[in-house]
Order: C-alpha cells, then structure tokens, then sequence
C-alpha cells in the first residue's frame, strides 16, 4: 500500500487515528501548500504524484507539508530522512498508526502494524518460516507451479501483469497455505483480492454493495478458516508450508502465539507478499524486454547455473543452493526495484515532537518518506533514469548512502519476507527466459503509481520460443 491509500483514509479514519494530530497553526512554520478548499492537493497528487513531490522538493525542500486527501502530511525527502525514520534509532513513529487508518479494518495487528517490544517477539517468533528448510521446501513447490503455468503461457501474446498475479496467488495457496490449486484455493485467493482492493477504496464503511463490504466478508471468511486451520494444524503437527510454521510458532519463553494473532499475521503476510511481487515481477520483466542485452546476460547466466534444458528441451529446475549463484539476476531484479519501487512512499505517525531539516515537527504528525524520489535522485544515482544492473557491484554498494535504496524498507520493520521475495523472481526468471525471448509490443506502458505500481494497460508483451 502507498501514499494514496494513506490520505484517502486520513479523511475518513476512526477517531482514535487522527487525536493528537497538529492543527494548522501548529504546522505554519513548515513550508508547503494548501491547495483547494476542501480538496487540498487531491487532484494534482491523482494525476502526476511523482511530479507533484518533485516540484514540491524544488519549490520548499526536502521538508514540506501538503495538504491532501482531508489532511496535512509532513513530507521528509532523501536518503538522511529514509535513515531517520526507518531505523528509528530513538522510536520517535508509530508504524502501526502510520499504516492504521488504511489497513486497520481489513488487515488488523499485522507484522507492520505493531510497533517496538511487541513487533519485536512476533518478528522473532515468525521468522522461522523463513530458516533454510523451510526456505527449501518453498523452492520445490515454486519451480513446480511456476513450471507448469509457463509453459501454459506458450508462444504468442499476452497481458503479463494480470497473468502474474493469478500466478502468484496460486503460488500462495501451495507455499504459503499448502492446499492444491482448485475450488479451495480459489475460494481464499477472491477473499484476498476483494481484501486489498477494500484496503484503497475510497469508501470506508462496510455499506451494502461496496468495495469494503466485500474486503470485510473475506476477512471474515479468512479469518474463519485460518482460526479452524490453525487449531487442526497444530493438533497434527503441522507441515512445512508457512502457515504451518506459523501455527506452530513459539516465542522465546516456549509459549505458542494466540491463534488470533496467527491468523492476523498470515491474513497480512499474504496480502504484503501478493501485489508486491506482482508488482516487482512486472517491473523486471518490462526493463528487460526493453533491454534485451540485459535479458540475454540473464538468460545465459541462468542456463550456466541450472545447466540449461533437460533431456526433453524443458529448462531445469533452479535448486535452493544455486540461488545465491544468480548473480546479475538478482542484480537486475535490485534495479528494477530501484526503478520501481513497489512500496513507492511510506507513512509513519510522530510520537513525540523532533527536530529535522532545522525544523520543529509536532507530536503527532503525520510523516511520510518517498522512496521513488530517493530512488531516482542524481544525488545518489547517476543517469537515473537509466536501467543499469550494474549500479549494484559490490564496491558501489558500499559506496553509497546505506538508506537510498529502500524497497524493503528498514530498520526494525525491514520485510520479513524479503529473501523469499529474491528467491520467487529468480525462479520465475530461471523458468520463463530459457523458454521465450520477452518483447513489448506496443512499446513503453504508461504506469499506475499507486497504490502499487502497474502498467495501465497490464504489460503486453511477446513470448517468442527459443528453439
């Protein structure tokens, strides 16, 4: 989720989200705009919101507030203000009532909205479904479904973007449920999908025939089944699948988690893995077919570590020990999240007052950081609008500000699953570029920047068969 969401809700949010924010006058010795009465800044950030923060920065800096979607944000731009705020060396924000009024209703007491001692245990006790066996067991069950729905695509045209994403809930339900494809995993992928599109929709009760009373029954229809999967699971054992792992996870005392906070984690974790890899996947795939000298390099590296087509002309599969070996791959899929972020802004809430930028921000505000700005400043990248894996050799990395490349986030709240995420796009890529050359075919898409980056017109491409 990202900034739009973020302030649509601002203007409709329960109460207990928004007592304690700045007025006005408290914010007057902040630069920035007020736009319309009533509206704010509304339109211009709906039509061109990367434009809108770059002229923002230009006009008042890299600290600025805007008025937008019913209320004041103070923006704090660049890599430093990334640092301040992501790793939060003296918990000055609230991750969970930055996030809150967006996913509150539909996706409570997730991993990202709890904050300090709290989040502290529930990240170390979830973190085993990421261990090395577990890790294992999810790269069998990827190469398997990626494979298989691949070489369903064959040659010819198609939309990526939406073929991915039905892609990736699949993989969801065999990696991170454990059920086969079918009814059943259908059932739980249409509770997901009618999930987070209540997340940004700009009604926010659960009235009759809207988008949030649909997300509000699929929760409660996860909810259900993950309550009555987690007791079974437990009482069976459990597997290796993640929820499994989750159902049987145990803070450091030996104690099991309540079953209410594991369903709360999987409901969350499903919906934070599934359009960002949707969305990062996409991404990747359109920046090489626009560069097919960087596809051939990735092609020839996968080939060299897999060892190329078996005996029946089908790419091998890529084992959880040859990850690490994909070197530019995970170079170029770096870049590509440079390039597009999936998580382009993130929100956060002060608790106490601060000082940054030679400004005073009251206790209370409401703050935001832009990771694509930071992502596409010259301060940091040179020619960045250029697609360069290379950018991300080792020595470069060292040599640059630790917190300008952020698409994970940081500090405390890095993503949990972002190993998982690096080892689902190479096996993707491991499966589909032996199998086809990807070209555009009616060149450069136009993007939808938020919630979550995606081509408008869902990324056609070619898939041309590699004899």
């Amino acid at each position: 989720m990202a900034s739009l969401a973020a302030h649509q809700s601002a203007a409709v949010a329960p109460s207990h989200w928004t007592e304690g924010n700045p007025s006005e006058d408290a914010l007057a010795h902040i630069p920035g705009e007020k736009g319309w009465p009533l509206v704010g800044n509304t339109f211009k950030m709906l039509a061109d919101p990367h434009g809108v923060v770059g002229a923002m920065v230009a006009r008042y800096g890299r600290v600025y507030k805007n008025r937008a979607f019913g209320g004041w944000t103070v923006a704090l731009i660049g890599a430093d203000a990334n640092e301040l705020v992501l790793f939060d060396r003296d918990k000055l924000f609230s991750s969970e009532q930055g996030w809150g009024p967006i996913l509150d209703q539909l996706f409570p007491r997730g991993l990202m909205l709890i904050d300090f001692d709290h989040h502290r245990a529930d990240r170390r006790a979830l973190s085993i479904a990421f261990k090395p066996e577990p890790m294992r067991h999810y790269t069998g069950a990827l190469n398997r479904g990626i494979a298989r729905r691949v070489a369903e695509w064959g040659g010819g045209t198609m939309c990526f973007y939406p073929a991915i994403k039905e892609l990736t809930l699949d993989l969801a339900a065999d990696s991170f449920i454990g059920i086969p494809w079918g009814p059943e995993a259908d059932r739980i992928n249409r509770a997901f999908v009618d999930m987070v599109q209540a997340s940004v929709a700009p009604v926010r009760k659960p009235l009759p025939f809207t988008q949030m009373k649909k997300g509000v029954d699929g929760r409660a229809f996860l909810v259900d089944y993950f309550t009555k999967e987690t007791h079974r699971r437990r009482a069976e054992g459990g597997g290796q699948d993640m929820f499994s792992q989750f159902a049987t996870a145990e803070y450091e005392d030996g104690s099991l988690m309540p079953v209410e906070e594991v369903v709360d984690h999987m409901n969350f974790l499903m919906m934070a893995a599934h359009d960002t890899i949707t969305s990062s996947a996409t991404s990747l795939l359109w920046l090489l077919a626009k560069h097919p000298e960087w596809q051939e390099k990735l092609r020839t590296e996968i080939e060299a570590v897999t060892g190329g087509a078996d005996a029946n002309g089908k790419p091998r599969d890529l084992a959880y020990d040859d990850l690490g070996k994909l070197e530019l791959t995970e170079m170029a899929f770096k870049e590509a999240l440079r390039f597009v972020p999936p998580v382009p802004s993130m929100p956060r809430r002060a608790l106490r007052e601060f000082e940054y930028g030679g400004y005073t921000i009251p206790a209370g505000t409401p703050v935001s950081i832009n990771i694509h700005w930071t992502h596409h400043s010259e301060e940091y990248w040179d020619e960045p609008e250029k697609f360069d894996p290379l950018r991300f050799t080792p020595d470069k990395v060292k040599a640059r500000h630790k917190y300008a490349w952020v698409p994970f986030g940081g500090g405390a709240h890095m993503c949990l699953g972002l190993h998982f995420a690096y080892m689902q796009v190479k096996i993707l890529m491991a499966q589909l570029l032996p199998r086809y050359r990807v070209e555009l075919t009616d060149g450069d898409p136009d993007w939808q920047a938020w919630p979550i980056p995606k081509p408008k017109d869902g990324l056609k491409i070619a898939l041309k068969p590699i004899s």
